[in-house]
């Protein structure tokens, strides 16, 4: 196997809309993430349970989403960065390779905004590759704190010359996370503006794949009325070399 496609997703917890107008999409999702065709997909705001929403709709499914959208042969892993009032949220990997070790860390920086780092590692042909999932916060201090968090955490628990995939939504309209993330060893498609917020009409190029020890070879986000109807994020879909 020469290479690896990775896709990250902020799903909006697999509802879309506001109050009578909202709608379940986690069904389209789930078919989504099957059409993918990725060995590797990172997740962020799926949820683990909703007490209020699981009774409003009938076909809410019976187990957590990252469960749901796993397509058939693949893990899921999911840990909870929020707690809420009638549930609970947070960052997933979906993996067609075996799930060797799972590790989650707090990196919230203040209480209005719970955040975490989901790391596993994935044996792909018998080799370890480190995937971290991240959703960083809305405030560009805090962005830049939870990466300096990031990188102590990366120095803690990857060995220096495994391959290594950060991905998720970094909230980075500015771009300015790419300096810092660089600064960990940390690249990405810095030669291609890959916008995936807001779905409908794509201005901000806010989730991002980067790699250490990796290839980055391709990149794309698809697009139309389908993708536009399910998150408010569109998916971002790479293919790197190992």
């Amino acid at each position: 196997m020469s290479t690896l496609r990775v896709a990250t997703y902020n799903i909006h917890k697999g509802v879309q809309g506001l109050g009578p107008g909202r709608r379940l999409e986690i069904h389209n999702l789930a078919h989504a993430v099957e059409q993918f065709d990725a060995d590797i997909v990172c997740l962020q705001e799926v949820r683990s349970h909703h007490r209020k929403l699981e009774k409003r709709f009938t076909h809410w499914p019976e187990v957590g989403q990252a469960g749901y959208l796993s397509p058939e042969g693949y893990e899921a892993v999911y840990r909870t960065n929020a707690i809420t009032r009638h549930g609970e949220h947070g960052n997933a990997l979906l993996s067609r390779w075996p799930v060797r070790d799972v590790k989650h860390t707090d990196v919230s920086d203040h209480r209005f905004e719970q955040r975490g780092l989901l790391h596993a590692e994935v044996e792909v042909e018998g080799s370890a590759v480190h995937v971290v999932v991240v959703h960083l916060g809305l405030i560009h201090a805090s962005r830049e704190r939870q990466v300096q968090r990031l990188g102590d955490f990366i120095a803690r628990e990857v060995p220096g010359a495994a391959p290594l995939i950060v991905a998720g939504d970094f909230n980075d309209w500015g771009a300015q996370l790419l300096k810092p993330m660089a600064d960990l060893g940390l690249r990405t498609f810095e030669d291609i503006r890959l916008p995936t917020f807001p779905a409908r009409l794509p201005l901000l190029h806010l989730d991002r794949i980067f790699v250490r020890g990796l290839r980055p070879l391709s990149a794309h986000v698809p697009h139309g009325r389908a993708w536009s109807r399910m998150s408010d994020h569109l998916p971002l879909i790479a293919e790197l070399g190992l």
